[in-house]
């Protein structure tokens, strides 16, 4: 059985390893990027092949810099944001689309919100039901030890 507080389900993520060697690399701009590269191919060549894959796959020198992206995203993805708010010429859908995506907002917030409500009434239960065996523990009587008899 695991005990959550509530500060451990609202309390942000901190960013993994790599994540974080990412946007280390990706502020320091390509060279470092260039540099990883073929350090990775002189002490190992799979290692550096790999290097190379990552680096054509995310696109780390397609036009842009490496200052200007936040962290990496499939190259599938990257225009879909600005896509998909991109006024189509037609007033009601856009408008309709608006009233949808903050519908769909506060609906989203609303059972992020339920979920932490979740977590501490289940975390508060489960805390009672330790807090009630325990006094039930203090409160019984201790049971005696038998005497053994050494003279059998």
């Amino acid at each position: 059985m695991t005990y959550t507080t509530a500060a451990s389900t609202t309390a942000p993520e901190r960013p993994g390893t790599i994540a974080r060697t990412l946007a280390w690399l990706d502020e320091r701009g390509p060279m470092r990027w260039i540099v990883v590269m073929i350090g990775s191919f002189i002490f190992a060549g799979p290692l550096g092949l790999l290097v190379l894959g990552f680096i054509l796959m995310t696109g780390r020198f397609s036009g842009r810099t490496c200052r200007a992206r936040a962290g990496f995203t499939p190259r599938f993805a990257r225009g879909y944001a600005f896509h998909a708010m991109r006024p189509t010429g037609n007033a009601a859908f856009d408008a309709y689309r608006a009233d949808m995506l903050a519908r769909l907002e506060r609906e989203q917030e609303e059972f992020e919100s339920f979920l932490i409500r979740l977590r501490e009434a289940r975390d508060k239960a489960e805390f009672d039901q330790y807090m009630e065996e325990r006094a039930r523990a203090a409160a019984a009587p201790p049971v005696p030890a038998e005497p053994q008899d050494s003279a059998k």
